[in-house]
């Protein structure tokens, strides 16, 4: 299970209230990290805590292993699906982690903001700016200081599908937004079945799913300009431009004949796990899906062959017009950021090591993920989607935009916006959901 790159997260709202009731707590800013009794207390151990899990925290901690029996330095890892809510209570409790791995940049900069983390060493500086793009480095940096460096990442907007029935029937990979919609109403008409299918259901974090397409299309639409103003607020929910994006992907979302194949209607979206059209792909009774690039694991378990002429293939969602400024590779995408909370040396090494490309390597080779480091191989990605993927986010010709909602305030980009897309789903007029996810803006 790809925990981080597949954002299976906890609502970020959560820390404001655990900031309130913590406030006469011992720790605040200056503390040290330490990870409990462990970390802190002994240089040979590293604690690392993040949202990272199951599988792929086992292939985490092989990805390190040579390198620690190399190094003589024990990294503990501990993931946790609270970890939003959890990591300011344990800053502020004096019981924050050595190195944390954060699934939004937002986030790092609001517990950099209240002083709990470390600058980035000149170690992790200098592998910043070998290794990755001016883009990425601004999105660990705060206020002009650099606290860490990025590790994974995923580039979205993907619209996976049958290689096989496109041939079958004639379709064509779309070139504009309206191509796809043209494409969506063929395949209805011609199967009698509506060919998208969307689930937004994920644990606590339900409705994500929904705001990646919203920012999918802002970016598209209406540009780069428009979309880093939107991430800083200054063009607000309730802006014209952010509520055409709403009705775009209401032409698909809101449209029973489009949605949702194999698990009901438009009611069903919410309810259907974010994972389970793999399933539903693999045995054709979907034949689109819009998700991020880590999808390719989910189609493998669902026993397909992802390929160009295999069960299952993607294309990126298309420019809004065919030619016009977002034409090329113009992409949203994730990722995580790990700063430290401890400046002790060992914990710098790790910090180091893990903003190298010798470790993007050792983890991308080991399969299912990516990352945008320069020094990636991308021959050492486990399929040919991923390969591509590492292509897109290497090209100098990319524009890259992280996604949004990751980069806002938790109160709106895991709390209103999710829930906004929850209640638009379910039959909440489009300016009520606008302004109810404004409404969830700090107010400084």
């Amino acid at each position: 299970m790809r925990m981080s790159t597949r954002r299976v997260i906890a609502p970020i709202a959560l820390i404001g209230a655990a900031g309130i009731a913590l406030a006469g707590c011992s720790g605040g800013p200056g503390s040290t990290g330490g990870g409990g009794a462990s970390g802190g207390s002994d240089d040979n151990v590293v604690t690392v805590y993040g949202t990272i899990a199951d599988t792929e925290a086992e292939l985490l901690e092989q990805s390190w292993k040579d390198w620690e029996d190399e190094n003589g330095i024990d990294i503990q890892y501990e993931s946790s699906k609270e970890f939003e809510a959890q990591i300011s209570v344990r800053a502020q409790g004096g019981n924050a982690p050595d190195l944390a791995i954060f699934p939004q940049p937002g986030l790092m900069a609001d517990i950099a903001n209240r002083g709990y983390l470390k600058p980035a060493p000149e170690a992790v500086q200098k592998n910043v700016e070998e290794g990755w793009t001016e883009d990425w480095a601004n999105y660990a940096t705060v206020d002009g200081t650099l606290y860490g460096a990025p590790l994974m990442a995923s580039v979205k907007g993907w619209i996976w599908y049958s290689p096989s029935m496109f041939a079958e029937k004639g379709y064509e990979v779309p070139t504009d937004w309206q191509g796809l919609l043209d494409l969506s109403a063929k395949m209805q008409a011609d199967a009698g079945t509506a060919p998208w299918c969307i689930g937004f259901g994920s644990d606590a974090a339900t409705g994500w799913p929904g705001t990646d397409w919203i920012e999918d299309i802002v970016l598209r639409q209406s540009g780069t300009e428009v979309y880093d103003q939107w991430v800083a607020n200054e063009v607000p929910f309730t802006d014209p431009a952010i509520k055409s994006a709403f009705d775009e992907f209401g032409k698909i979302a809101l449209d029973p004949a489009m949605v949702n194949a194999g698990f009901g209607d438009v009611a069903s979206i919410v309810t259907t796990p974010f994972g389970d059209p793999a399933t539903a792909l693999v045995n054709g009774q979907c034949s689109l899906h819009h998700q991020a690039s880590f999808y390719d694991g989910f189609i493998t378990d669902a026993g397909g062959d992802v390929a160009e002429d295999g069960d299952i293939w993607a294309f990126l969602m298309p420019p809004y017009e065919a030619g016009g400024e977002s034409s090329g590779d113009v992409v949203t995408g994730g990722g995580e950021i790990v700063a430290a909370f401890d400046d002790s040396e060992s914990t710098q090494k790790v910090q180091e090591y893990l903003s190298s490309a010798d470790w993007a390597n050792s983890r991308v080779a080991l399969g299912g993920v990516i990352s945008a480091n320069k020094g990636l191989d991308p021959e050492n990605a486990s399929s040919n989607i991923l390969k591509e993927a590492i292509r897109i986010l290497q090209a100098d010709t990319t524009t890259f935009r992280f996604d949004a909602s990751d980069l806002m305030p938790g109160a709106v980009g895991a709390g209103s916006f999710f829930k906004g897309m929850i209640d638009w789903v379910n039959g909440t007029p489009t300016d009520t959901v606008l302004s109810q996810i404004e409404a969830g803006w700090p107010s400084s």
